[in-house]
């Protein structure tokens, strides 16, 4: 029983001493403490908490190798902490209440890895060497007894130094500020903040006569510094850049907000920015005079622009390209001197241009459906030359203001009406894939160009558009198209209507016809010698003759009720494509050149009992004997 209690006794004690111990894991860092006998007073291997509490003096570990200083904090009573060009990547000084110095920076070979320190607590700290570490920021707001700073060479991009009136020295180079007020320093006698990325520098102290050293140079955007004497700063603190001069009245340069990565980048790459990539921020002196702006395709980053708040400041701007981008909402109520907008294939639900007076040209369509705008007021836009608002969800649209618009393209929207009265000088129009059931053009004599396929149209009247040389009307409900007066016209695309009859009479411009799925019972482009397409398959004519259409290369007349074809038009051998095939009633094809034809067409294009001929009028059948030919034949439905 009494070994028993022997062991307990001991194990009890073994750990109240084991427990009286500081934990230092670091063995570098140890063997520097037990090595001090003004530490280790009883000459142990172990620093007991009694002998870290009881010490006052000075701790040098610098340069030594160490990576964890844990232990530290038992150090209470600790005024001078260097621990120097080490490998630590963290310190915690808040038990160290008593520190007055502390020196934790890297050296010119081994820089620093500490990311953050908090030093609130050490209110007594006169002197605190930092430099040459990974800080992103520092506060220093409770060491108001601080009068040496050495911060530089980290990654601060702010610093406040308005609780720290003792201080004198201040070495902070070599970081990312923006901007430095030192105003409420009076004793500041030395300072260093070169190589920065100062915009605003604030050194009226009313101490400047009485300061030994100044730098702040390498801060390409900061043009003014605020001093105490303009005339005495300038004689003796030389070293700033070549841009900036001194002033006791500087101002601030506004800055515009960019909270866009991307936008803001590209403004930085392009001189347009605050010299800070990333910083959400330019100057607004860099962009309020620019003209012209092109962020079309993302201008060359990676993902494009999601958002261009920030434009608002771009007042001189007059022709700005965001198109094929994903910007949502875009405010451009400030640009009033635009004349041009392109912000197609974004992803905008809506689009106000209320305010741009001066606008001529406005492209706000989508051909990937990104855009889907469902309201757009251009009443306020007089001087509109070009409108291109396809591809939306427009609902309806009033451009009766916009009596100076020569192109309006409304396809591809949900438009039930549209009123082109007023556009006289409209030259094209594209309504196609609408829900519109009327179209009044007559009023748009210089209208060449007019497309408005895929409505609800039973009649379009082009007769007084006299110099029309394009007209897609295709897939609507129309029964009749009068082209007499079109003499122009070049392309035609009138299929799957309900046409009766064509007249191409006076149409002697045609180059492309495309009449095929309607009813035409009769097809005469005898006239049409320029014509090189005809596609008029899907109707009801019984014969088709192309001999006079010399410059023809495709022809597609199937499914017709065909009993006679000549395409002797002395240009067989240049045809892309042919085809009369579903013509039941169509045994011969009059051809240029009958094995040429065989050998080129005979595959599919035409009918297995279709023949090729030279002349089919020549060909004679008897109901009884056998075939008779007077002209070569050649029956292709073995081939």
């Amino acid at each position: 029983m009494k070994k028993i209690l022997l062991t307990l006794i001991i194990s009890a004690t073994i750990g109240i001493v084991h427990a009286q111990n500081v934990n230092i894991p670091d063995a570098i860092f140890k063997a520097v403490l037990v090595g001090n006998s003004a530490i280790n007073t009883n000459g142990d291997s172990e620093i007991q908490v009694s002998e870290a509490s009881a010490f006052g003096g000075t701790i040098f570990c610098a340069s030594l190798g160490i990576s964890d200083l844990t232990g530290i904090e038992a150090f209470t009573a600790l005024t001078v902490l260097n621990c120097s060009s080490n490998l630590i990547t963290s310190l915690d000084v808040s038990q160290n209440t008593a520190l007055t110095s502390l020196n934790c920076s890297g050296d010119g070979y081994l820089q620093g890895q500490i990311t953050s320190l908090d030093v609130s607590l050490n209110t007594a700290l006169i002197e605190f060497y930092c430099f040459e570490n990974q800080l992103d920021s520092l506060n220093i707001s409770q060491n108001s007894a601080l009068t040496t700073l050495w911060c530089y060479e980290n990654q601060l991009d702010s610093l406040d130094v308005s609780q720290n009136p003792a201080l004198t020295t201040l070495w902070c180079s070599n970081n990312q500020l923006s901007s430095l007020d030192l105003s409420q320093n009076t004793s500041l006698g030395d300072l260093n903040c070169a190589f920065n990325q100062l915009t605003y520098l604030d050194v009226a102290n009313g101490n400047n006569t009485n300061m030994n050293n100044f730098y702040a140079n390498n801060n390409p955007n900061l043009f003014c510094v605020d001093v105490d004497d303009v005339a005495w700063s300038t004689n003796n603190w030389t070293n700033i850049g070549a841009q900036t001069y001194f002033s006791t009245n500087c101002q601030a340069p506004p800055t515009t907000y960019v909270p866009d990565n991307n936008f803001e980048a590209y403004l930085e790459n392009n001189g347009m920015g605050n010299g800070i990539p990333y910083d959400s921020s330019v100057f607004t002196s860099a962009i309020d005079t620019l003209t012209y702006l092109d962020l079309s395709f993302g201008a060359g980053t990676a993902t494009g622009f999601f958002d261009l708040t920030g434009i608002e400041d771009f007042t001189a701007l007059i022709d700005l390209d965001c198109s094929y981008n994903q910007i949502t909402s875009l405010d451009v109520s400030s640009n009033i001197a635009l004349t041009t907008l392109i912000c197609q294939n974004n992803q905008l639900t809506s689009l106000d241009v209320s305010s741009l007076s001066n606008l001529t040209y406005l492209n706000c369509g989508d051909i990937f459906g990104g855009n889907m705008i469902d309201t757009l007021d251009v009443s306020y836009n007089p001087l509109l030359i070009v409108l291109d608002c396809s591809n939306n969800q427009l609902t309806s649209l009033d451009v009766s203001g916009a009596t100076a618009l020569t192109l309006l393209w409304c396809q591809s929207n949900q438009l039930s009406s549209l009123d082109v009265s007023n556009n006289t000088a409209l030259t094209s129009l594209s309504c196609d894939n609408n829900q519109l059931t009327s179209l009044d053009v007559s009023n748009n004599l210089l209208l060449s160009d007019l497309i408005c396929q895929n409505n609800q149209l039973s009649s379009i009247d082009v007769s007084n558009n006299n110099v029309l040389t394009l007209l897609f009307c295709y897939s609507n409900q129309l029964t009749s198209l009068n082209l007499i007066n079109n003499i122009d016209l070049t392309l035609l695309v009138c299929f799957d209507n309900q046409l009766t009859s064509l007249d191409l009479s006076q149409n002697a411009a045609l180059t492309t016809l495309w009449c095929y799925e309607n009813d035409l019972d009769s097809l005469n482009v005898s006239q049409n010698t320029d014509l090189t397409t005809l596609w008029c398959s899907n109707n009801q004519f019984t014969s088709l003759d192309i001999s006079n259409n010399i410059a023809l290369t495709d022809l597609s007349c199937s499914s017709n009720h065909l009993t006679s074809l000549d395409v002797r038009n002395g240009n067989n051998t240049n045809f892309t494509d042919f085809w009369a095939s579903n013509n039941p009633n169509l045994s011969c094809i009059s051809v240029d050149d009958v094995a040429w034809s065989t050998v080129n067409w005979a595959n599919g294009n035409i009918d297995s009992w279709a023949l090729f001929s030279a002349n089919c009028s020549s060909v004679a059948f008897d109901c009884t004997d056998s075939l008779e030919v007077t002209d070569v034949i050649i029956d292709n439905t073995n081939l």
